[in-house]
């Protein structure tokens, strides 16, 4: 509980020791060791995919998210400062089903890092194919996909000055949206672990503990 409380409310270490007749060292212990427990049990990609099309699903959603770090000095925190949304902090991408349940959560990449990017680094494309399933994402991944004619994920139409969109591609983009609007809901649920408010820590460790969180969400939603 003690744990759990540090994750959900981002209390003082100090302060949940001192409350709990602990040091402050053992309760950063016990948080540590929690973590590593939990993020050893997230899914990886190739499973949790297996998952959905075990239960039956048909597509997943899939959506990048900064989650902000307190600003450090020094060249090296410039790759974390995202122009997109002029802050500091870590790319993830995340996948969830139909219904916007986080199923898995990449590893954690520089501010800086494009949606796109990010998902040609991890295969998303090759991954979905492999198991039969598509994906339904924003503008963002636009280009990750270039089958015409049978396309794995599915972005919308995009105008340009040149060319402006048909009734049907509004009428697309819109029905598109409506089935993207839960993977919102998940990154929703993982945020509330306040936790999350600013990370300081490093890439590795955010991994983890997003992985760890994960798990704990998923717990939450699904009792």
């Amino acid at each position: 509980m003690i744990v759990l409380a540090v994750l959900r409310h981002d209390q003082r270490l100090a302060d949940m020791a001192g409350g709990n007749d602990v040091s402050a060292s053992t309760v950063r212990r016990w948080r540590d060791e929690l973590i590593g427990l939990l993020a050893a049990q997230a899914p990886r990609l190739d499973g949790a995919l297996k998952k959905v099309v075990k239960r039956g699903g048909e597509v997943v959603l899939i959506d990048g998210t900064l989650i902000r770090t307190q600003r450090r000095t020094g060249r090296a925190d410039r790759r974390n400062y995202s122009g997109k949304h002029r802050s500091h902090g870590l790319h993830f991408l995340a996948l969830t089903d139909e219904k916007g349940r986080l199923i898995w959560i990449s590893a954690a990449r520089s501010g800086r890092t494009h949606d796109n990017a990010a998902a040609r680094h991890d295969h998303i494309r090759a991954h979905l194919r492999a198991v039969g399933l598509g994906a339904l994402a924003d503008l963002g991944f636009r280009g990750l996909d270039n089958d015409i004619l049978d396309p794995v994920i599915v972005t919308g139409y995009t105008a340009s000055r040149t060319h402006k969109l048909t009734p049907g591609q509004k009428e697309a983009n819109r029905v598109l949206a409506v089935g993207r609007a839960p993977v919102e809901h998940g990154f929703a649920h993982l945020k509330n672990w306040r936790i999350l408010t600013k990370l300081r820590t490093e890439p590795a460790r955010a991994t983890q503990l997003l992985r760890a969180l994960l798990v704990l969400t998923n717990l939450e939603v699904n009792r």
